[in-house]
């Protein structure tokens, strides 16, 4: 990969971690009206928002290399 297009993908997973932390406030919020049914959302979100966070420190340790 270029600089440029590992550019790109770091703002892309920012993006992606940015939309899942909006889920995951959400999800929170229904949880504790008593809206959510299935409370399993909660973990997968926070391990989505885990591997993504883990993908960018990868990179930039290769990138620092």
């Amino acid at each position: 990969m270029n600089a440029i297009s590992k550019k790109i993908n770091l703002k892309n997973l920012r993006s992606d971690i940015d939309s899942l932390k909006k889920t995951l406030l959400n999800l929170n919020f229904q949880k504790s009206t008593g809206q959510l049914e299935n409370t399993s959302k909660i973990k997968k979100a926070r391990r989505k928002i885990a591997s993504l966070k883990t993908s960018i420190n990868q990179q930039r340790g290769k990138q620092d290399a």
